[in-house]
């Protein structure tokens, strides 16, 4: 499912027009990335949770020449399925 597939899901379910549901649909995504930006997790029981690890700076090699590598620190963001999902998933 890519996003416009979600989009039409979304329109569908909630009988709105596609344009509604696009805007719906980018404004939870945006309410998601502006709470991660801001060091937030987000939680949506049932679900799952998003939030940020930090990865530490570490050295890495270069495949092509072997040469060592500094690898800068970096945050990602990281997904956790909720009990709910995993059990619809695992049904």
């Amino acid at each position: 499912m890519n996003k416009t597939d979600l989009v039409t899901a979304v329109a569908t379910a909630a009988d709105l027009s596609k344009a509604d549901a696009t805007l719906a649909t980018d404004a939870v995504f945006d309410a998601i990335t502006n709470a991660l930006k801001d060091g937030d997790t987000v939680q949506l029981v049932g679900f799952g949770s998003f939030g940020i690890t930090e990865r530490a700076a570490r050295d890495g090699h270069n495949p092509r020449t072997g040469e060592t590598i500094k690898i800068a620190a970096s945050k990602q963001p990281k997904f956790k399925a909720g009990k709910g999902l995993k059990d619809l998933v695992n049904a």
